[in-house]
């Protein structure tokens, strides 16, 4: 059985200002997503899950849907609130999502095998797919997950705060920890971190090597992710109800912690590339146009 593709695409988009996964990228009126599944197919995906919240369904489908269908296959799953596990609800007052590992959860009934996850707003490059499809279909790795991973100083924005997980690799390439930091800046003197509001920053180097919600894993990781949620709703929701997510990133560090997890760190040759605020959008359009114009991509993907 050859790997899905898992395409996280409910997100709010609140610090762009609205639904950034419908935000055209190119003159053709094309979305970052379906750059996305146009690199995967060519890459070897033959299924596609995309996780959106049920009232994008209809402009999702009319817009990007429909043209996929003619190459993979699509189906949808839902993400809202209330998908939790019996006996716990929503706490009064709560708007924010549950989170990505959430997010791949809403997805679960639909993988049937090993899977691929990217964030539908993140344009990750041709080859970071290539390299994820062949590790996911390597035998003799069926007890490693994996991530691909980019270099800190190509994923921030001039135009704000970025949420990235810092990740820490062992001499064998596999990963050791990952942390993730809610709020990195570009400033003057370099990237930075901050943990109290801009009060104080602590520097990072250009070339940390950090996460980008770029993650392969073996189908059996679905039966830890449900257990380690609901760890989650249990011990971290009753001390921040209304804020408390849970990562994808933090998910797969408490793993490894544990003992339960080996995952290869694979690097990509493509440049990352994101839409964060609205403010990005310009230079991911004119990356795009850079890309088409040389050839490495047609007008019309499907």
């Amino acid at each position: 059985m050859k790997p899905t593709l898992v395409i996280m695409a409910a997100g709010m988009g609140s610090r762009f200002g609205g639904m950034k996964q419908m935000a055209a990228v190119d003159g053709a009126g094309q979305v970052i997503c379906e750059y996305s599944i146009f690199d995967a197919a060519r890459a070897g995906f033959e299924e596609v899950v995309v996780i959106i919240k049920p009232e994008m369904e209809t402009d999702f489908e009319e817009r990007i849907g429909h043209k996929v269908r003619q190459r993979l296959r699509l189906r949808y799953a839902f993400q809202t609130m209330d998908m939790l596990p019996p006996g716990y609800s929503i706490p009064p007052g709560r708007e924010k999502p549950w989170g990505t590992a959430h997010a791949v959860l809403c997805a679960k009934d639909h993988i049937a095998g090993d899977f691929a996850v990217i964030n539908a707003d993140d344009f990750y490059g041709y080859s970071a797919y290539q390299t994820l499809f062949h590790f996911l279909c390597d035998t003799t790795k069926k007890d490693e997950h994996a991530m691909v991973a980019y270099l800190l100083k190509n994923t921030v924005t001039e135009n704000g705060s970025v949420a990235r997980g810092v990740c820490e690799v062992d001499g064998r390439g596999l990963l050791r920890k990952v942390t993730e930091r809610l709020r990195i800046e570009k400033r003057a003197d370099g990237i930075a971190f901050t943990e109290d509001g801009g009060a104080s920053y602590t520097p990072l180097a250009p070339d940390t090597t950090v996460s980008m919600n770029f993650f392969g894993y073996r189908h059996s990781f679905l039966s830890d992710l449900e257990k380690g949620f609901a760890d989650f709703l249990q011990n971290d929701v009753p001390h921040n109800p209304l804020k408390a997510e849970a990562l994808l990133p933090r998910m797969t560090d408490t793993m490894i912690g544990a003992g339960k997890m080996r995952m290869r760190v694979l690097q990509s040759a493509d440049s990352w590339h994101g839409v964060t605020y609205r403010e990005d959008l310009p230079a991911m359009q004119a990356a795009i146009e850079g890309m088409r114009e040389s050839g490495k991509y047609p007008l019309t993907l499907f």
